[in-house]
């Protein structure tokens, strides 16, 4: 692949959210335990220079509460994070045509969203050129903060199914 046409998807699953009585699932806030733990996942993209230029996240409480703790981490390089409201429930099939919508301008897109679609977009979208190992470890589990890197060479709009080259899957905590 060459650097010059490279595209990266960052799917990264929120952090751990609280069950609070009477309060809906959208509404769900972090538990203290995804306050503690969301930061390590900005600084694990910042550290590993896998900075998003373009954040899509649900507009889950959870997962605008991650994206929040994610972009204090990256201070300045971060994006205005786009709210997006059909990423919560979404399909992996609609998940990946959110991303089809990505302007080519935009190098590494970041998803912040969901269970299971999140899982099962990174194994649809998974080459068999990926790590191995870490297509075993997200086929295997998923947890709160689960961060899967990909890259291509295609655009945005013809990213479709075993097309991007999964280089890590990662749960910073």
């Amino acid at each position: 692949m060459s650097e010059h046409h490279l595209k990266r998807l960052v799917l990264l699953r929120h952090a751990k959210s609280d069950y609070p009585l009477g309060v809906g699932d959208h509404d769900r806030p972090l538990a203290a335990r995804g306050n503690r733990e969301a930061p390590a996942a900005g600084a694990w993209l910042r550290e590993n220079d896998v900075v998003p230029d373009f954040i899509v996240t649900s507009d889950a409480l959870r997962t605008r509460s991650t994206c929040a703790w994610v972009i204090s981490e990256l201070g300045d390089k971060a994006p205005t994070p786009y709210l997006d409201s059909r990423v919560y429930g979404a399909s992996a099939a609609r998940l990946c045509a959110i991303i089809n919508e990505t302007p080519d301008t935009v190098t590494t897109l970041m998803v912040i969203g969901h269970q299971p679609v999140l899982q099962e977009l990174a194994m649809r979208l998974a080459s068999v050129d990926s790590d191995e190992e870490a297509v075993y470890e997200l086929a295997m589990n998923y947890p709160t903060l689960g961060l899967t890197v990909l890259e291509t060479e295609k655009p945005w709009a013809e990213v479709d199914g075993r097309d991007m080259r999964v280089t890590n899957f990662v749960v910073p905590r």
